[in-house]
Protein backbone atom coordinates (compact mmCIF):
# COMPACT_ATOMS: atom_id res chain seq x y z
CA UNK A 1 0.00 0.00 0.00
CA UNK A 2 1.43 3.27 -1.15
CA UNK A 3 1.86 6.07 2.22
CA UNK A 4 -0.74 8.78 2.03
CA UNK A 5 0.70 12.22 2.39
CA UNK A 6 -2.22 14.90 3.99
CA UNK A 7 -0.65 17.79 2.92
CA UNK A 8 -3.98 19.69 2.09
CA UNK A 9 -6.08 21.62 5.11
CA UNK A 10 -9.93 20.92 3.99
CA UNK A 11 -12.76 22.04 5.39
CA UNK A 12 -15.27 20.02 6.09
CA UNK A 13 -19.37 21.25 6.09
CA UNK A 14 -22.57 20.22 6.28
CA UNK A 15 -25.84 21.93 4.76
CA UNK A 16 -28.20 22.98 7.72
CA UNK A 17 -31.92 24.46 7.12
CA UNK A 18 -32.69 27.84 7.82
CA UNK A 19 -35.53 29.82 7.27
CA UNK A 20 -35.72 32.43 4.55
CA UNK A 21 -38.50 34.16 6.16
CA UNK A 22 -41.34 33.61 3.39
CA UNK A 23 -42.02 29.90 4.60
CA UNK A 24 -39.54 28.18 2.61
CA UNK A 25 -35.79 27.21 4.04
CA UNK A 26 -32.57 27.94 2.04
CA UNK A 27 -29.56 25.79 2.98
CA UNK A 28 -26.36 27.70 4.55
CA UNK A 29 -23.06 25.65 4.70
CA UNK A 30 -21.66 25.60 8.18
CA UNK A 31 -18.05 24.41 9.12
CA UNK A 32 -17.55 21.45 11.32
CA UNK A 33 -13.74 21.56 11.20
CA UNK A 34 -10.61 21.05 9.45
CA UNK A 35 -8.67 17.82 8.20
CA UNK A 36 -5.53 17.37 6.58
CA UNK A 37 -6.04 15.40 3.59
CA UNK A 38 -4.65 14.30 0.43
CA UNK A 39 -6.80 14.93 -2.86
CA UNK A 40 -6.00 12.47 -5.93
CA UNK A 41 -7.90 13.21 -9.10
CA UNK A 42 -10.03 10.57 -11.00
CA UNK A 43 -11.34 11.27 -14.90
CA UNK A 44 -13.70 14.48 -15.46
CA UNK A 45 -16.51 14.34 -18.01
CA UNK A 46 -19.86 16.56 -18.85
CA UNK A 47 -23.10 16.25 -17.59
CA UNK A 48 -26.30 18.31 -18.39
CA UNK A 49 -27.43 20.06 -14.74
CA UNK A 50 -30.57 21.69 -14.55
CA UNK A 51 -29.50 25.06 -17.26
CA UNK A 52 -26.38 24.45 -17.46
CA UNK A 53 -23.87 21.72 -18.48
CA UNK A 54 -21.73 20.96 -15.52
CA UNK A 55 -17.95 20.09 -15.73
CA UNK A 56 -17.50 16.92 -13.23
CA UNK A 57 -14.13 15.66 -11.96
CA UNK A 58 -14.24 12.70 -9.50
CA UNK A 59 -11.57 12.63 -6.60
CA UNK A 60 -10.91 10.45 -4.05
CA UNK A 61 -9.66 12.51 -0.73
CA UNK A 62 -8.30 10.58 2.31
CA UNK A 63 -7.78 11.62 5.61
CA UNK A 64 -7.38 10.47 9.17
CA UNK A 65 -9.58 7.75 10.44
CA UNK A 66 -12.16 8.58 12.58
CA UNK A 67 -14.68 6.15 14.72
CA UNK A 68 -18.91 5.78 13.42
CA UNK A 69 -20.99 8.99 14.56
CA UNK A 70 -17.97 11.33 15.42
CA UNK A 71 -18.01 14.79 14.50
CA UNK A 72 -14.71 14.99 12.35
CA UNK A 73 -15.65 11.62 10.42
CA UNK A 74 -17.17 12.92 6.76
CA UNK A 75 -20.18 11.36 5.46
CA UNK A 76 -22.65 11.55 2.51
CA UNK A 77 -24.17 14.57 1.86
CA UNK A 78 -21.28 16.76 3.45
CA UNK A 79 -18.73 18.62 1.55
CA UNK A 80 -15.06 19.48 1.53
CA UNK A 81 -13.93 23.17 0.75
CA UNK A 82 -10.72 24.34 -0.11
CA UNK A 83 -10.34 27.83 -1.02
CA UNK A 84 -13.26 28.66 -3.55
CA UNK A 85 -13.42 25.08 -4.73
CA UNK A 86 -15.87 22.89 -3.21
CA UNK A 87 -16.39 18.57 -3.58
CA UNK A 88 -19.20 16.95 -2.62
CA UNK A 89 -18.94 13.98 -0.48
CA UNK A 90 -20.71 10.81 -2.23
CA UNK A 91 -19.38 8.12 -0.34
CA UNK A 92 -17.03 7.06 2.42
CA UNK A 93 -14.87 3.69 2.78
CA UNK A 94 -12.19 2.84 5.16
CA UNK A 95 -8.75 2.58 3.60
CA UNK A 96 -7.47 -0.06 5.32
CA UNK A 97 -8.40 -3.00 7.57
CA UNK A 98 -7.26 -1.05 10.55
CA UNK A 99 -9.63 2.27 9.96
CA UNK A 100 -6.11 4.68 9.88
CA UNK A 101 -7.56 6.45 6.95
CA UNK A 102 -10.47 7.03 5.19
CA UNK A 103 -11.33 7.48 1.40
CA UNK A 104 -14.02 10.47 0.53
CA UNK A 105 -15.25 9.77 -3.33
CA UNK A 106 -16.37 13.02 -3.75
CA UNK A 107 -17.02 15.06 -6.89
CA UNK A 108 -16.33 18.38 -8.08
CA UNK A 109 -18.90 20.33 -9.86
CA UNK A 110 -17.76 23.56 -11.95
CA UNK A 111 -19.91 25.40 -14.27
CA UNK A 112 -18.90 26.30 -17.67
Amino acid sequence: MKPVHLSRALTLEEATPVSDGMGGFTKVWASLGTLWAEILPGTGRDTAGEEVVLSTVPYRITVRGAPQGAASRPKVGQRFRDGTRFFAILAVTERDAGGAYLVCFVREEVPT
